[in-house]
Protein backbone atom coordinates (compact mmCIF):
# COMPACT_ATOMS: atom_id res chain seq x y z
CA UNK A 1 0.00 0.00 0.00
CA UNK A 2 2.83 2.53 0.71
CA UNK A 3 4.38 1.62 -2.62
CA UNK A 4 1.29 2.31 -4.23
CA UNK A 5 0.90 5.68 -2.84
CA UNK A 6 4.68 6.52 -3.66
CA UNK A 7 3.45 5.58 -6.81
CA UNK A 8 0.41 8.03 -7.07
CA UNK A 9 2.12 11.00 -5.51
CA UNK A 10 4.90 10.68 -7.45
CA UNK A 11 2.87 10.29 -10.61
CA UNK A 12 0.93 13.53 -9.39
CA UNK A 13 4.12 15.39 -8.94
CA UNK A 14 4.90 14.26 -12.72
CA UNK A 15 1.72 15.44 -14.03
CA UNK A 16 2.49 18.84 -12.22
CA UNK A 17 5.72 19.51 -13.51
CA UNK A 18 4.32 18.35 -17.01
CA UNK A 19 1.44 21.21 -16.45
CA UNK A 20 4.22 23.93 -15.31
CA UNK A 21 6.33 23.64 -17.97
CA UNK A 22 3.29 23.96 -20.47
CA UNK A 23 2.46 27.26 -18.78
CA UNK A 24 6.18 28.24 -19.08
CA UNK A 25 6.39 27.28 -22.76
CA UNK A 26 3.21 29.00 -23.91
CA UNK A 27 5.12 32.22 -21.50
CA UNK A 28 8.29 31.42 -23.46
CA UNK A 29 6.64 31.77 -27.17
CA UNK A 30 5.27 35.44 -26.22
CA UNK A 31 8.60 36.48 -25.40
CA UNK A 32 9.59 37.24 -28.64
CA UNK A 33 6.36 39.51 -29.53
CA UNK A 34 7.04 40.97 -25.95
CA UNK A 35 8.72 44.66 -27.49
CA UNK A 36 7.26 44.68 -31.18
CA UNK A 37 5.31 47.63 -32.45
CA UNK A 38 1.68 47.76 -31.79
CA UNK A 39 -0.94 46.12 -33.95
CA UNK A 40 -4.29 48.52 -35.10
CA UNK A 41 -6.46 46.82 -32.13
CA UNK A 42 -3.48 47.38 -29.38
CA UNK A 43 -3.08 50.20 -30.10
CA UNK A 44 -6.74 51.48 -30.83
CA UNK A 45 -7.61 49.65 -27.56
CA UNK A 46 -4.41 51.81 -25.67
CA UNK A 47 -5.50 55.09 -27.17
CA UNK A 48 -9.28 54.55 -25.96
CA UNK A 49 -8.17 53.62 -22.45
CA UNK A 50 -5.94 55.96 -21.57
CA UNK A 51 -8.98 58.50 -22.24
CA UNK A 52 -11.63 56.99 -21.00
CA UNK A 53 -13.59 59.46 -19.10
CA UNK A 54 -17.09 61.37 -19.47
CA UNK A 55 -16.55 62.56 -23.13
CA UNK A 56 -18.50 63.25 -26.02
CA UNK A 57 -18.75 59.36 -27.38
CA UNK A 58 -19.00 56.09 -25.79
CA UNK A 59 -15.79 55.35 -24.47
CA UNK A 60 -14.41 59.17 -23.56
CA UNK A 61 -13.81 60.92 -26.86
CA UNK A 62 -13.93 57.75 -28.93
CA UNK A 63 -16.64 55.15 -30.24
CA UNK A 64 -15.24 51.40 -30.05
CA UNK A 65 -18.07 47.89 -30.70
CA UNK A 66 -16.23 46.86 -27.40
CA UNK A 67 -17.65 45.92 -23.73
CA UNK A 68 -16.01 47.69 -21.08
CA UNK A 69 -14.27 45.11 -19.25
CA UNK A 70 -12.02 44.88 -22.12
CA UNK A 71 -10.96 48.92 -22.31
CA UNK A 72 -10.65 48.27 -18.66
CA UNK A 73 -7.78 45.27 -18.89
CA UNK A 74 -5.96 47.85 -21.53
CA UNK A 75 -6.87 50.98 -19.18
CA UNK A 76 -4.82 48.66 -16.73
CA UNK A 77 -1.71 48.08 -19.30
CA UNK A 78 -2.14 51.96 -20.18
CA UNK A 79 -1.38 52.72 -16.52
CA UNK A 80 1.36 50.48 -15.89
CA UNK A 81 3.23 51.62 -18.92
CA UNK A 82 1.78 50.45 -22.31
CA UNK A 83 2.97 47.97 -25.28
CA UNK A 84 4.75 45.81 -22.76
CA UNK A 85 2.41 45.62 -19.58
CA UNK A 86 0.15 44.87 -22.47
CA UNK A 87 1.87 41.80 -23.62
CA UNK A 88 2.91 40.97 -20.19
CA UNK A 89 -0.77 41.08 -19.27
CA UNK A 90 -1.32 38.67 -23.03
CA UNK A 91 1.04 36.38 -21.09
CA UNK A 92 -0.38 36.16 -17.48
CA UNK A 93 -3.63 35.25 -19.27
CA UNK A 94 -2.01 32.39 -21.55
CA UNK A 95 -0.31 30.92 -18.77
CA UNK A 96 -3.61 31.07 -16.68
CA UNK A 97 -5.73 29.41 -19.00
CA UNK A 98 -3.37 26.59 -19.28
CA UNK A 99 -2.99 25.69 -15.54
CA UNK A 100 -6.97 26.37 -16.18
CA UNK A 101 -7.20 23.64 -18.24
CA UNK A 102 -5.39 21.60 -16.57
CA UNK A 103 -7.71 21.45 -13.37
CA UNK A 104 -10.94 20.88 -15.92
CA UNK A 105 -9.10 18.10 -17.17
CA UNK A 106 -8.74 16.69 -13.64
CA UNK A 107 -12.28 17.58 -12.69
CA UNK A 108 -13.89 15.99 -15.89
CA UNK A 109 -11.86 13.23 -16.51
CA UNK A 110 -11.01 11.73 -13.02
CA UNK A 111 -10.28 8.26 -14.02
CA UNK A 112 -7.51 9.55 -16.14
CA UNK A 113 -4.25 10.78 -15.17
CA UNK A 114 -3.74 11.96 -18.51
CA UNK A 115 -6.39 14.46 -18.85
CA UNK A 116 -5.09 16.94 -17.11
CA UNK A 117 -2.01 17.17 -19.09
CA UNK A 118 -3.66 16.80 -22.46
CA UNK A 119 -5.69 19.68 -21.22
CA UNK A 120 -3.01 21.85 -20.55
CA UNK A 121 -1.60 20.93 -23.91
CA UNK A 122 -4.12 21.94 -25.70
CA UNK A 123 -4.34 25.20 -24.17
CA UNK A 124 -0.40 25.98 -24.30
CA UNK A 125 -0.22 24.88 -28.23
CA UNK A 126 -3.22 26.89 -29.69
CA UNK A 127 -2.82 30.58 -27.36
CA UNK A 128 0.66 29.94 -28.63
CA UNK A 129 0.31 29.64 -32.33
CA UNK A 130 0.45 31.77 -34.42
CA UNK A 131 -1.91 30.27 -36.82
CA UNK A 132 -4.59 31.56 -34.01
CA UNK A 133 -3.41 35.33 -34.06
CA UNK A 134 -1.48 34.97 -31.08
CA UNK A 135 1.27 37.67 -31.82
CA UNK A 136 -1.28 40.21 -30.22
CA UNK A 137 -3.28 41.14 -27.60
CA UNK A 138 -7.00 40.92 -28.30
CA UNK A 139 -10.41 40.40 -26.59
CA UNK A 140 -10.61 36.99 -27.47
CA UNK A 141 -7.12 36.09 -25.73
CA UNK A 142 -8.25 37.97 -22.53
CA UNK A 143 -11.53 36.13 -22.27
CA UNK A 144 -10.10 32.83 -22.41
CA UNK A 145 -8.62 32.50 -19.03
CA UNK A 146 -12.65 34.02 -17.64
CA UNK A 147 -13.97 31.23 -19.67
CA UNK A 148 -12.09 28.19 -18.34
CA UNK A 149 -12.04 29.48 -14.47
CA UNK A 150 -16.34 29.69 -15.05
CA UNK A 151 -16.21 26.20 -16.81
CA UNK A 152 -14.39 24.62 -13.77
CA UNK A 153 -16.57 26.67 -11.39
CA UNK A 154 -19.59 24.88 -13.07
CA UNK A 155 -17.76 21.73 -13.14
CA UNK A 156 -17.46 22.08 -9.48
CA UNK A 157 -21.05 23.39 -8.75
CA UNK A 158 -19.97 26.78 -7.87
CA UNK A 159 -23.41 28.38 -9.98
CA UNK A 160 -23.01 31.80 -8.70
CA UNK A 161 -19.12 32.02 -9.33
CA UNK A 162 -19.92 30.91 -12.56
CA UNK A 163 -22.25 33.68 -13.53
CA UNK A 164 -20.34 36.01 -12.68
CA UNK A 165 -17.20 34.67 -14.47
CA UNK A 166 -19.39 34.05 -17.44
CA UNK A 167 -20.52 38.03 -17.45
CA UNK A 168 -16.90 38.37 -17.32
CA UNK A 169 -15.86 36.85 -20.14
CA UNK A 170 -18.69 39.01 -22.15
CA UNK A 171 -17.42 41.99 -20.81
CA UNK A 172 -14.04 41.31 -22.17
CA UNK A 173 -15.89 40.18 -25.71
CA UNK A 174 -19.31 40.14 -26.12
CA UNK A 175 -19.52 37.04 -28.11
CA UNK A 176 -18.35 34.69 -24.93
CA UNK A 177 -20.77 33.73 -24.06
CA UNK A 178 -19.17 29.80 -23.70
CA UNK A 179 -19.89 29.70 -19.83
CA UNK A 180 -24.35 30.39 -20.60
CA UNK A 181 -24.12 27.76 -22.91
CA UNK A 182 -22.17 25.22 -20.96
CA UNK A 183 -24.88 26.25 -18.40
CA UNK A 184 -27.73 25.87 -19.80
CA UNK A 185 -25.88 21.76 -20.67
CA UNK A 186 -25.56 21.19 -17.08
CA UNK A 187 -29.02 22.44 -16.02
CA UNK A 188 -30.55 20.51 -19.13
CA UNK A 189 -29.07 17.52 -17.68
CA UNK A 190 -29.98 17.59 -14.28
CA UNK A 191 -33.49 18.13 -15.59
CA UNK A 192 -32.94 14.91 -17.61
CA UNK A 193 -31.94 13.35 -14.19
CA UNK A 194 -35.61 14.58 -13.19
CA UNK A 195 -33.73 16.59 -10.18
CA UNK A 196 -35.87 19.57 -10.94
CA UNK A 197 -34.85 21.26 -7.41
CA UNK A 198 -31.31 20.69 -7.97
CA UNK A 199 -31.94 22.53 -11.93
CA UNK A 200 -33.99 25.48 -10.49
CA UNK A 201 -31.48 26.29 -7.22
CA UNK A 202 -28.49 26.25 -9.75
CA UNK A 203 -30.10 28.61 -12.26
CA UNK A 204 -31.20 31.05 -9.67
CA UNK A 205 -27.63 31.34 -8.13
CA UNK A 206 -26.12 31.32 -11.53
CA UNK A 207 -28.71 33.92 -12.25
CA UNK A 208 -27.78 35.67 -9.43
CA UNK A 209 -23.88 35.87 -10.04
CA UNK A 210 -24.93 36.95 -13.04
CA UNK A 211 -26.57 39.98 -12.41
CA UNK A 212 -23.96 40.55 -9.47
CA UNK A 213 -21.48 40.89 -12.33
CA UNK A 214 -23.44 43.11 -14.73
CA UNK A 215 -24.45 45.56 -12.26
CA UNK A 216 -20.95 46.08 -11.30
CA UNK A 217 -19.83 46.54 -14.97
CA UNK A 218 -22.63 49.22 -15.84
CA UNK A 219 -21.43 50.96 -12.60
CA UNK A 220 -17.77 51.01 -13.55
CA UNK A 221 -18.64 52.27 -16.83
CA UNK A 222 -20.84 54.31 -15.56
CA UNK A 223 -18.39 56.26 -13.48
CA UNK A 224 -16.45 56.98 -16.62
CA UNK A 225 -19.15 58.33 -18.72
CA UNK A 226 -20.36 55.13 -20.61
CA UNK A 227 -24.06 54.90 -20.28
CA UNK A 228 -26.33 51.08 -21.10
CA UNK A 229 -28.08 52.67 -23.93
CA UNK A 230 -24.76 53.18 -25.68
CA UNK A 231 -23.12 49.66 -24.13
CA UNK A 232 -26.21 48.12 -26.00
CA UNK A 233 -25.68 50.03 -29.28
CA UNK A 234 -22.37 48.68 -29.51
CA UNK A 235 -21.96 45.48 -28.52
CA UNK A 236 -25.06 44.47 -29.53
CA UNK A 237 -27.16 46.72 -31.80
CA UNK A 238 -24.22 47.30 -33.98
CA UNK A 239 -22.65 44.13 -34.69
CA UNK A 240 -25.91 43.34 -36.74
CA UNK A 241 -25.68 46.50 -38.86
CA UNK A 242 -22.16 45.56 -39.48
CA UNK A 243 -22.77 41.81 -40.70
CA UNK A 244 -25.24 43.47 -42.94
CA UNK A 245 -22.67 46.27 -44.56
CA UNK A 246 -19.91 43.40 -44.79
CA UNK A 247 -22.23 41.07 -46.42
CA UNK A 248 -23.46 43.68 -49.14
CA UNK A 249 -20.40 45.49 -50.00
CA UNK A 250 -17.45 43.96 -48.50
CA UNK A 251 -14.10 43.46 -50.98
CA UNK A 252 -12.14 40.71 -51.55
CA UNK A 253 -9.95 40.99 -48.90
CA UNK A 254 -12.45 39.22 -46.32
CA UNK A 255 -12.86 36.57 -48.59
CA UNK A 256 -9.23 35.68 -48.57
CA UNK A 257 -8.99 36.23 -45.01
CA UNK A 258 -11.97 33.93 -44.24
CA UNK A 259 -10.17 31.57 -46.57
CA UNK A 260 -7.24 32.13 -44.23
CA UNK A 261 -9.11 31.93 -41.10
CA UNK A 262 -9.81 28.00 -42.59
CA UNK A 263 -6.80 27.32 -43.78
CA UNK A 264 -4.81 28.12 -40.42
CA UNK A 265 -7.58 25.88 -38.46
CA UNK A 266 -6.30 22.51 -40.14
CA UNK A 267 -2.67 23.97 -40.87
CA UNK A 268 -2.01 24.48 -37.03
CA UNK A 269 -3.49 21.07 -36.10
CA UNK A 270 -6.75 22.08 -34.88
CA UNK A 271 -8.83 20.34 -37.19
CA UNK A 272 -6.72 17.35 -36.53
CA UNK A 273 -8.29 17.21 -33.15
CA UNK A 274 -12.05 17.07 -34.09
CA UNK A 275 -10.91 13.88 -36.46
CA UNK A 276 -9.65 11.59 -33.63
CA UNK A 277 -12.49 12.94 -31.59
CA UNK A 278 -15.09 12.27 -33.88
CA UNK A 279 -14.09 9.72 -36.18
CA UNK A 280 -16.20 6.61 -35.72
CA UNK A 281 -14.67 3.94 -33.73
CA UNK A 282 -15.57 -0.25 -33.30
CA UNK A 283 -15.65 0.29 -29.74
CA UNK A 284 -16.58 3.21 -26.99
CA UNK A 285 -15.10 3.08 -23.35
CA UNK A 286 -17.21 3.45 -20.44
CA UNK A 287 -15.13 5.44 -17.32
CA UNK A 288 -15.36 3.62 -13.93
CA UNK A 289 -15.01 7.10 -12.74
CA UNK A 290 -18.59 9.31 -12.93
CA UNK A 291 -18.01 13.08 -14.05
CA UNK A 292 -20.60 15.79 -13.07
CA UNK A 293 -21.13 16.64 -16.36
CA UNK A 294 -21.49 14.48 -20.13
CA UNK A 295 -18.23 15.99 -21.60
CA UNK A 296 -19.31 14.86 -24.57
CA UNK A 297 -22.50 17.32 -24.82
CA UNK A 298 -20.51 20.11 -22.78
CA UNK A 299 -17.85 19.71 -25.88
CA UNK A 300 -20.50 19.24 -28.33
CA UNK A 301 -22.38 23.02 -27.46
CA UNK A 302 -19.13 24.95 -26.31
CA UNK A 303 -17.29 23.87 -29.89
CA UNK A 304 -20.85 24.96 -31.92
CA UNK A 305 -21.35 27.72 -30.05
CA UNK A 306 -17.68 28.76 -31.00
CA UNK A 307 -17.69 27.99 -34.56
CA UNK A 308 -21.16 30.10 -34.97
CA UNK A 309 -19.05 32.75 -33.17
CA UNK A 310 -15.73 32.26 -35.95
CA UNK A 311 -18.36 32.44 -38.59
CA UNK A 312 -20.44 35.19 -37.56
CA UNK A 313 -17.07 37.65 -36.85
CA UNK A 314 -17.80 38.74 -40.70
CA UNK A 315 -14.25 40.55 -40.73
CA UNK A 316 -12.32 37.34 -40.10
CA UNK A 317 -9.29 37.77 -38.23
CA UNK A 318 -6.87 35.09 -37.24
CA UNK A 319 -7.24 35.88 -33.55
CA UNK A 320 -11.08 34.88 -33.67
CA UNK A 321 -9.66 31.43 -33.54
CA UNK A 322 -8.46 31.94 -29.90
CA UNK A 323 -12.51 31.68 -29.04
CA UNK A 324 -12.42 28.30 -29.75
CA UNK A 325 -9.49 27.33 -27.46
CA UNK A 326 -12.19 26.13 -24.47
CA UNK A 327 -13.64 23.92 -26.75
CA UNK A 328 -10.89 22.48 -28.04
CA UNK A 329 -9.86 21.90 -24.79
CA UNK A 330 -13.24 20.26 -23.77
CA UNK A 331 -12.51 17.94 -27.09
CA UNK A 332 -9.67 16.35 -25.99
CA UNK A 333 -10.89 15.92 -22.34
CA UNK A 334 -13.87 14.05 -24.06
CA UNK A 335 -11.44 11.98 -26.31
CA UNK A 336 -9.15 11.31 -23.17
CA UNK A 337 -12.00 10.23 -21.07
CA UNK A 338 -14.40 8.01 -23.79
CA UNK A 339 -11.54 6.94 -25.69
CA UNK A 340 -8.49 6.04 -24.00
CA UNK A 341 -7.22 3.90 -26.64
CA UNK A 342 -7.06 7.07 -28.79
CA UNK A 343 -4.67 8.90 -26.91
CA UNK A 344 -1.48 8.17 -28.85
CA UNK A 345 -3.52 10.03 -31.45
CA UNK A 346 -4.43 12.77 -29.87
CA UNK A 347 -0.76 13.06 -28.54
CA UNK A 348 0.42 12.93 -32.43
CA UNK A 349 -1.57 15.61 -33.61
CA UNK A 350 -0.80 17.76 -30.25
CA UNK A 351 2.65 17.01 -30.84
CA UNK A 352 2.36 18.16 -34.77
CA UNK A 353 0.66 21.46 -33.69
CA UNK A 354 3.23 22.40 -31.40
CA UNK A 355 6.50 21.61 -33.69
CA UNK A 356 4.05 23.84 -36.25
CA UNK A 357 3.48 26.71 -33.67
CA UNK A 358 7.66 26.65 -32.77
CA UNK A 359 7.90 26.82 -36.69
CA UNK A 360 6.13 30.07 -36.63
CA UNK A 361 6.72 31.78 -33.71
CA UNK A 362 10.31 31.44 -35.22
CA UNK A 363 9.65 32.78 -38.25
CA UNK A 364 7.48 35.68 -36.99
CA UNK A 365 10.51 36.62 -34.46
CA UNK A 366 12.77 37.34 -36.98
CA UNK A 367 10.39 39.02 -39.63
CA UNK A 368 7.87 40.74 -37.77
CA UNK A 369 4.02 40.25 -37.72
CA UNK A 370 3.44 44.41 -38.62
CA UNK A 371 4.12 46.17 -41.73
CA UNK A 372 7.24 48.60 -41.91
CA UNK A 373 5.58 50.79 -43.48
CA UNK A 374 2.88 51.42 -40.48
CA UNK A 375 5.84 51.93 -38.43
CA UNK A 376 8.15 54.31 -41.01
CA UNK A 377 4.41 56.42 -40.22
CA UNK A 378 4.26 56.39 -36.62
CA UNK A 379 8.26 57.66 -37.00
CA UNK A 380 7.73 60.29 -39.71
CA UNK A 381 4.74 61.43 -37.72
CA UNK A 382 6.86 61.67 -34.61
CA UNK A 383 9.50 63.41 -35.71
CA UNK A 384 7.36 66.07 -37.81
CA UNK A 385 4.81 66.46 -35.04
CA UNK A 386 4.66 69.97 -32.58
CA UNK A 387 2.92 70.24 -29.66
CA UNK A 388 -0.70 70.26 -29.67
CA UNK A 389 -1.23 68.65 -33.27
CA UNK A 390 -3.82 66.00 -33.67
CA UNK A 391 -4.42 63.66 -36.22
CA UNK A 392 -6.61 61.27 -38.53
CA UNK A 393 -5.97 57.64 -39.78
CA UNK A 394 -8.61 57.05 -42.49
CA UNK A 395 -9.04 53.99 -41.79
CA UNK A 396 -8.28 50.90 -39.62
CA UNK A 397 -5.03 51.61 -38.07
CA UNK A 398 -5.11 53.80 -34.54
CA UNK A 399 -1.57 52.48 -33.53
CA UNK A 400 -0.25 54.87 -35.95
CA UNK A 401 -1.64 57.26 -33.94
CA UNK A 402 -0.64 55.90 -30.66
CA UNK A 403 2.87 55.07 -31.68
CA UNK A 404 3.31 59.22 -32.70
CA UNK A 405 1.32 60.21 -29.64
CA UNK A 406 -1.35 61.90 -31.30
CA UNK A 407 -4.91 62.18 -30.28
CA UNK A 408 -7.49 62.54 -32.98
CA UNK A 409 -10.92 64.51 -33.13
CA UNK A 410 -12.54 62.19 -35.25
CA UNK A 411 -14.03 59.14 -32.44
CA UNK A 412 -13.93 56.74 -35.51
CA UNK A 413 -10.33 54.92 -34.44
CA UNK A 414 -11.43 51.50 -36.53
CA UNK A 415 -12.33 51.27 -40.65
CA UNK A 416 -15.73 48.92 -39.85
CA UNK A 417 -17.57 51.70 -37.65
CA UNK A 418 -16.67 54.62 -40.32
CA UNK A 419 -18.29 52.34 -43.04
CA UNK A 420 -21.64 51.39 -40.25
CA UNK A 421 -22.28 54.67 -38.63
CA UNK A 422 -20.51 57.53 -40.85
CA UNK A 423 -20.26 55.67 -44.45
CA UNK A 424 -21.43 58.90 -46.11
CA UNK A 425 -18.28 60.39 -44.27
CA UNK A 426 -20.43 63.16 -43.34
CA UNK A 427 -19.25 63.52 -39.84
CA UNK A 428 -15.07 63.20 -41.10
CA UNK A 429 -15.99 66.23 -43.42
CA UNK A 430 -17.61 67.91 -40.49
CA UNK A 431 -14.16 67.44 -38.55
CA UNK A 432 -11.77 68.27 -41.20
CA UNK A 433 -13.71 71.62 -41.39
CA UNK A 434 -14.06 72.37 -38.17
CA UNK A 435 -12.38 74.16 -35.48
CA UNK A 436 -10.73 70.48 -33.63
CA UNK A 437 -9.74 69.87 -37.78
CA UNK A 438 -6.72 67.62 -37.23
CA UNK A 439 -3.32 68.27 -38.06
CA UNK A 440 -2.31 65.28 -39.87
CA UNK A 441 -4.61 62.85 -41.99
CA UNK A 442 -2.80 59.91 -42.02
CA UNK A 443 -4.74 58.07 -45.86
CA UNK A 444 -4.77 54.08 -46.93
CA UNK A 445 -4.28 55.01 -50.62
CA UNK A 446 -4.63 58.37 -52.56
CA UNK A 447 -8.18 59.19 -51.74
CA UNK A 448 -10.57 58.46 -48.90
CA UNK A 449 -12.36 56.07 -50.99
CA UNK A 450 -12.53 52.48 -49.78
CA UNK A 451 -15.27 49.92 -49.62
CA UNK A 452 -18.67 50.73 -48.05
CA UNK A 453 -17.58 54.32 -47.77
CA UNK A 454 -19.14 57.25 -50.29
CA UNK A 455 -15.90 59.94 -49.63
CA UNK A 456 -18.02 62.80 -51.49
CA UNK A 457 -18.29 64.87 -48.99
CA UNK A 458 -14.98 64.58 -47.21
CA UNK A 459 -12.57 63.97 -50.06
CA UNK A 460 -13.33 67.86 -51.46
CA UNK A 461 -12.40 69.03 -48.27
CA UNK A 462 -9.46 67.22 -47.47
CA UNK A 463 -8.15 68.19 -51.12
CA UNK A 464 -8.61 72.01 -49.76
CA UNK A 465 -7.58 71.68 -46.75
CA UNK A 466 -4.13 69.48 -46.80
CA UNK A 467 -1.33 69.06 -48.50
CA UNK A 468 0.77 65.85 -49.11
CA UNK A 469 3.90 65.48 -47.36
CA UNK A 470 4.69 62.09 -48.08
CA UNK A 471 3.98 58.82 -49.22
CA UNK A 472 5.12 55.32 -47.07
CA UNK A 473 3.75 52.25 -48.75
CA UNK A 474 -0.04 52.91 -49.15
CA UNK A 475 0.29 55.15 -46.74
CA UNK A 476 -0.57 59.07 -47.79
CA UNK A 477 0.55 61.58 -45.34
CA UNK A 478 -1.12 64.64 -45.28
CA UNK A 479 -0.52 67.77 -43.42
CA UNK A 480 -3.08 71.14 -42.28
CA UNK A 481 -1.98 73.61 -45.23
CA UNK A 482 -1.36 76.68 -43.35
CA UNK A 483 -3.00 79.00 -45.45
CA UNK A 484 -6.15 77.15 -44.16
CA UNK A 485 -5.10 76.59 -40.62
Amino acid sequence: MLDAARKSSHLGAGRAVAVGALAAGVAAAWLPFLTLPLSPDEGGFLMVAGQWAPGSSLYGDYWVDRPPLLITLFQIADLAGGAVPLRLLGIVAAVASVLLAASLGRLLAPGQRSAPVAAAATAAVFLATPFFGTTEVDGELLAVPFVLAGLVALVRGWWWPAGVLAVAAAAVKQSEADVVVAALVVAAQLLWQRRPADCLRAVAAFSAGAVSALALVLWWAAVHGTDPAGLWDAVVTFRGQAAEVISSSASEATDQRAHGVATSFVVSGAAGLLLVALVPGRRRHRPATAAPVDVRLLAGAVLAWEAMVVLAGGSYWLHYLLATVPGLVLLVIATVRYRPQRWRWTAAVLGYAGVTAAAAVVALAVTGPRSSSDVAVEQYLSGHEQPGDTGVVAFGDPAILQGAGLSSPYPLLWSLPVRVRDPQLTQLARVLAGPDRPTWVVVDGATLATWGVDEAAAQPVLDRRYELRTVVGDWHVFHLDPGHD
